[in-house]
């Protein structure tokens, strides 16, 4: 596991109503502070990513359909640089995924559904001067391929 990253499993509550989940608390070991909550849908074999944050962690989760979430820990003082993360997360597998800052992390939702994934950052989007950082999906700067993993 990456240094620094935090994952939570979390727990359906159903009842003949339909079902709660919990998915961070404020006292909860991964929440640091609260910036925003939004939402972001990948559609089915699109790659959202890579981008990363100097400042903001991320708390994600998958609430609808299912992504693949991976991480790359591009740290230059981390003892876990270079390593790659991935998380399956939706439907079948709820997580809140927790990543610190400075981890380059990509999206793409699989199945045959959009995903849906809620974000609560630590730092509200700044639009006068954002702290969010690209890099294309396909570089070779971070060694990971894309493909579905068939066999």
């Amino acid at each position: 596991m990456i240094k620094g990253v935090k994952v939570k499993g979390l727990k359906k509550i159903p009842d003949e109503r339909g079902c709660l989940v919990e998915i961070l608390r404020c006292d909860d070991k991964q929440f640091l502070n609260f910036g925003q909550v939004y939402m972001t849908s990948c559609y089915p074999g699109v790659v959202k990513g890579w981008h990363f944050h100097k400042l903001q962690t991320d708390n994600m989760c998958v609430v609808k359909g299912m992504a693949k979430i991976v991480l790359y820990d591009r740290r230059e003082d981390s003892e876990t640089k270079g390593e790659i993360n991935e998380f399956f997360m939706g439907d079948r597998n709820p997580l809140l995924l927790s990543i610190p800052p400075e981890i380059a992390h990509g999206i793409k939702a699989i199945g045959t559904e959009e995903a849906l994934v809620i974000n609560v950052p630590d730092y509200p989007y700044n639009y006068d001067n954002p702290d969010d950082y690209r890099v294309p999906p396909h570089t070779r700067d971070i060694p990971y391929e894309w493909v579905r993993k068939d066999g």
